[in-house]
């Protein structure tokens, strides 16, 4: 890790009086796989929200590579690099594998929309898309409609869409969300070939992917950032383990 690529400052997200966010700050190094986690409630998929811009904060700041992004919609801060994953899969079933990741290629450049034109017309966003699906293991998937798929396989086409989108950042909501145990190995091996290639942040309550996967872990509980540290830190902490790891125990 060298440089701070994501950085934020008392970001607060408030609905009437319940405060969600509650001055969160947050530093991200380069090559980090950054966790949040937290119990139910905490604020955490809100807090991506923040971070994506599809949710403007009531206060506080974004800063991506040096820019502050606060003020910047979803679709240009993906242009920037700044992209998520969705928690729920949001493929599209009727289309290929590679006509989804290609569309993914294509939707991160300013004329993703010229529908005119078709889309294996393009090499570069076919090429990005063949390097997704190669890296997210659907590489012999290519022809298969994404509605065929198993619900690991479209988790795995929903990464390897946003792959080809060019990313410097990748924010991912529950990734391993609704998995089975061995789904689940799939994507914590995936997620370790591509520690380094990316920066990540990654939200998830599977604690054995969390530990496995994490640099750094931040626990959020009631909107604010309790404490963050290395896995070795957090499993140690007092306050973490009675809060939050203490209850995962509980009703192991």
């Amino acid at each position: 890790m060298t440089s701070t690529v994501l950085r934020t400052d008392s970001l607060i997200k408030r609905y009437g009086a319940l405060l969600v966010t509650d001055a969160v700050s947050l530093d991200i190094g380069e090559g980090e796989l950054h966790a949040i986690i937290g119990p139910n409630g905490a604020g955490k998929t809100t807090l991506i929200n923040q971070l994506s811009g599809e949710l403007a904060s009531d206060s506080g700041a974004v800063w991506f590579n040096g820019a502050d992004v606060s003020r910047l919609p979803i679709q240009e801060r993906a242009q920037r690099g700044l992209l998520r994953s969705y928690q729920i899969t949001s493929v599209f079933e009727d289309f290929t594998v590679i006509e989804n990741a290609t569309f993914a290629a294509l939707a991160s450049k300013r004329h993703a929309f010229q529908f005119w034109r078709p889309m294996a017309a393009d090499r570069r966003a076919l090429r990005s898309a063949e390097e997704a699906l190669a890296a997210t293991g659907l590489g012999s998937r290519h022809h298969v409609a994404a509605g065929d798929l198993g619900y690991g396989e479209k988790r795995q086409l929903e990464l390897a869409m946003s792959l080809a989108a060019g990313p410097k950042f990748l924010l991912l909501d529950e990734p391993m969300a609704g998995m089975s145990v061995q789904e689940s190995s799939s994507v914590i091996a995936l997620l370790q070939r591509l520690k380094r290639q990316y920066t990540i942040l990654l939200v998830e309550h599977d604690m054995d992917a969390v530990f496995a996967l994490a640099d750094r872990i931040s626990v959020l509980v009631y909107g604010r950032i309790l404490f963050t540290g290395t896995p070795d830190e957090i499993r140690n902490h007092p306050e973490v383990r009675a809060v939050y790891l203490g209850e995962e125990e509980a009703e192991a």
